[in-house]
């Protein structure tokens, strides 16, 4: 792997960090073996126990802005001195309308903030966080909220629909005295791998199948965590809690064990078993997750990863604070708990898989 000259890390002038955090998952789970017996028939190999589906009147902006009301009555921030709202997503409800306009109305942050929406695939809601913790850094604002979530899309009988889900989390980013997780250091390794893709116009994604695995998910997971890890001087063992990126059950868990990992350390953050892969909001739920049991002084990696490809690596370690925040809204686990099972034909109802003219 090529270094450039100096540190690779990505550090603020000023310390800072997530000031409050908030999830949200949508009720109604579609079991696997739903899309195995319309589709295959085959129950043996199935990726998943099951996956969230968004509701008919939800989609990616009415789900962050649960979230971000989490992440606020965390942070017990005036929405007002929220100086950025920033969306992460592939499933954003507009081509042409910013996602991020409808939260921050429906938060009370307009109209002196920033807001835009951001796109990578699935780490879009990372790309989202690194600039929010850039904005405050900075000294340009106080506080900056990034979301990640999607309403993630799958071509009907194709594998991604056994496991193409729905949630997400928000994240405010603030001072680090008044944080629950500081922010230590973050770096990102991106390179052309067309391992996934969706033209303009085009309904559905494609995917390489697996060529997704080996040059695009694993090296770029793995590339961006042993490089964060040898220039922070850090090794496994030093890491409490490590999320990553959750396309399926054994990519995570086969990354993990690649970087030396033991199976406790991401058991905490791995919810795609029961909530399928959130896109944009993976890497953000699964630390979401963790944030509701870590204790003070606990480490936390967190590597995300967008076709196209590109990983996020952040390094986070968990204050005194969370004890006092940590009830103030639902838990992750609220939200995987709430459920209530449809069948294919409700599924495709919700998602518009069919089309009538």
């Amino acid at each position: 792997m090529a270094k450039q000259n100096g540190s690779v890390l990505l550090r603020p002038q000023r310390a800072v960090g997530i000031v409050g955090y908030g999830a949200y998952v949508p009720r109604y789970r579609l079991p696997a073996s739903e899309v195995a017996r319309v589709w295959s028939g085959r129950m043996d190999t199935l990726p998943i126990k099951e996956k969230a589906v968004a509701g008919l009147d939800e989609d990616t902006a009415t789900m962050s802005i649960e979230a971000a009301r989490n992440a606020l009555a965390r942070a017990r921030v005036d929405p007002h001195r929220i100086r950025a709202v920033w969306v992460g997503s592939e499933s954003h409800p507009y081509a042409v309308k910013p996602t991020s306009t409808i939260v921050a109305e429906a938060l009370d942050i307009v109209p002196l903030t920033s807001a835009a929406d951001w796109e990578f695939a699935c780490k879009a809601g990372t790309e989202a966080l690194q600039a929010a913790i850039a904005l405050v850094g900075s000294g340009m604002a106080d506080y900056a909220l990034s979301i990640g979530m999607d309403t993630a899309q799958g071509r009907p009988g194709d594998a991604l629909e056994y496991t193409a889900a729905a949630g997400g989390a928000a994240l405010l980013v603030g001072p680090a005295e008044e944080s629950v997780a500081r922010f230590e250091a973050s770096l990102s390794y991106v390179t052309d791998t067309p391992d996934f893709w969706r033209r303009a116009h085009a309904h559905y994604p494609s995917h390489g199948q697996r060529f997704t695995g080996e040059p695009a998910y694993f090296h770029h997971i793995t590339s961006a965590a042993r490089l964060i890890m040898e220039e922070t001087g850090y090794g496994p063992a030093d890491f409490r809690h490590v999320v990553l990126h959750q396309p399926n059950t054994k990519f995570p868990q086969r990354a993990a064990t690649m970087l030396g990992f033991k199976p406790e350390q991401i058991q905490a953050g791995l919810l795609v078993p029961v909530i399928g892969n959130t896109y944009a909001g993976s890497s953000l739920v699964g630390f979401s997750a963790v944030l509701d049991v870590a204790e003070p002084g606990d480490r936390v990696l967190v590597v995300s990863f967008g076709s196209g490809a590109g990983s996020d690596a952040f390094i986070f370690q968990v204050t005194e604070r969370i004890h006092e925040v940590r009830d103030l809204a639902p838990r992750t686990s609220d939200y995987i708990a709430r459920r209530t099972v449809i069948d294919y034909a409700t599924y495709a109802r919700f998602r518009g898989k069919m089309l009538m003219k």
